[in-house]
C-alpha cells in the first residue's frame, strides 16, 4: 500500500493520479490519494477516472474539513482491458441508445410541430370561415335593415303625400265653399238692390212737431212783514 499526497496541484491532479497508479503501483496493489475538496466536483470526477481506467475504487472517504481520501486497487492488465472494452462498449450503447433517444425526440417534436401546424391551419381556416360567415350576415343585415329603412322612408313618404294630398283638397273644398258662399251673397245683394229699384217711392207724411207750450209763470210771493217787536203770530204769504 502507498500513499500520494495531491493536495498541492489543487482541482488538476487527475493526470497526476493516473500516472501514479500506471507506474507506482503493481497490480493488486493498493494506493491511497489525498486532494483537496475544493467545490466537492473533484470526489465525483476522481471516482470517475478510476472507473475509466479499469480499476477498483475501494473506498472514497473524507479525511478533513478541507482534503478528501480515495483508495484505489490498481487491476491487472487483462482485467484493466476487459474492463475498458466494456466501458468502451458501454459508452458506444449510451451513445448509441442517446442518438436514438435524441432521433426520436426529433422525431417527437417534429411530429408534435407537425400537429401543431395542423391544428393551426385548421384554427386559422376555422376563424376564417366564421370571420367570412359573420362578415356574410353582417352584410345581409345590414341589406335587410337598409331595404326596411327604404321601406319605411317610401311608406312615411306616400303617408305624407296623402296627407298633403287630403289637406290640398280640403282646403280647395274649403276655399270653393268660401267662394260659393260669397257668389250666394253677392247674387243675393244684388237681388235686393235690383227689387229696391223697381219697387214704386212712397212718400211719407212728415209730421210736424208740437210746439212747446211755455209754462204760465207764477206770480211771485209777497214777502211777510216783520213781525213787531212782541208780537207772537207771523204773517203768511198769499
Amino acid at each position: 500500500m502507498k500513499r500520494y499526497d495531491l493536495r498541492h496541484l489543487h482541482n488538476d491532479f487527475y493526470d497526476r493520479m493516473v500516472e501514479l497508479i500506471d507506474s507506482g503501483l503493481k497490480a493488486g496493489e493498493v494506493g491511497i490519494f489525498l486532494f483537496e475538496i475544493g467545490d466537492f466536483s473533484a470526489i465525483q470526477k476522481s471516482a470517475d477516472v478510476i472507473r475509466e481506467q479499469g480499476h477498483d475504487l475501494m473506498n472514497s472517504l473524507k479525511f478533513n474539513e478541507v482534503d478528501w481520501t480515495i483508495v484505489v486497487k490498481k487491476a491487472d492488465n487483462e482485467t484493466k482491458k476487459a474492463r475498458l472494452a466494456a466501458a468502451e462498449a458501454a459508452k458506444v450503447a449510451a451513445a448509441e441508445a442517446a442518438a436514438e433517444q435524441e432521433a426520436a425526440d426529433q422525431k417527437a417534436a417534429e411530429e408534435k410541430a407537425r400537429k401543431e401546424a395542423e391544428e393551426a391551419a385548421a384554427k386559422a381556416a376555422q376563424e376564417a370561415a366564421e370571420a367570412a360567415a359573420k362578415k356574410e350576415a353582417e352584410e345581409k343585415a345590414r341589406r335587410e335593415q337598409e331595404a326596411a329603412d327604404q321601406k319605411a322612408a317610401e311608406e312615411k313618404a306616400r303617408k305624407e303625400a296623402e296627407e298633403a294630398a287630403a289637406k290640398a283638397a280640403a282646403e280647395k273644398a274649403a276655399q270653393e265653399a268660401a267662394e260659393a258662399e260669397a257668389a250666394e251673397a253677392a247674387g243675393k245683394k244684388e237681388a235686393e238692390e235690383a227689387a229696391a229699384e223697381k219697387a214704386p217711392v212712397t212718400k211719407t207724411a212728415v209730421k210736424k212737431a208740437p210746439a212747446k207750450k211755455t209754462p204760465a209763470r207764477k206770480p211771485a210771493a209777497k214777502t211777510a212783514a216783520k213781525p213787531r217787536a212782541g208780537s207772537r203770530t207771523r204773517g203768511k204769504a198769499k
